[in-house]
């Protein structure tokens, strides 16, 4: 099978002069790879577990998590239905993410689409397949800027 471009894919989909970086900072700086993309159902993606991310007692801060997990939830929703804006984002913890992992794997699903809406899950992985964290992100279809 072909690894798909995920970047190339994003581009194609924007509308036309849309002054969007793609891959955007944030997920260069958490060196975020793409593992595999289901057209339509699903994302995944890998991303480290860095010292510079850990809290006072060692684990990967929650806020990193999101992170990972929001730097997966955006692309696909870009994926399903360009140009969309999260509107919500909740979390739960379930496990420690600690060094020791090395990384985690984060996977985004389409719940529900409705006109206006995207409903998406997240879930963040261990290397051993176990959920770490899961999420519920809620996505604002955008009307499309007609061309200048």
């Amino acid at each position: 099978m072909t690894p798909v471009d995920i970047n190339a894919l994003l581009r194609s989909r924007l509308p036309d002069g849309a002054p969007l970086q793609i891959p955007p900072p944030c997920l260069i700086d958490m060196q975020g790879e793409f593992v595999e993309y289901i057209e339509g159902q699903s994302l995944r993606m890998r991303f480290p577990v860095l010292a510079r991310y850990q809290n006072p007692i060692g684990h990967m801060q929650g806020g990193f998590i999101v992170a990972a997990l929001d730097n997966t939830l955006g692309p696909f929703s870009y994926l399903i239905a360009p140009p969309s804006a999260t509107t919500s984002l909740n979390t739960q913890y379930l496990r420690p993410v600690t060094p020791e992992l090395g990384h985690i794997v984060c996977i985004a699903r389409l719940v529900e689409r409705t006109r206006s809406q995207l409903h998406l899950a997240g879930e963040a992985r261990g290397p051993d397949d176990k959920v770490l964290a899961l999420c519920q992100a809620v996505c604002q279809i955008l009307p499309e800027r007609p061309a200048r």
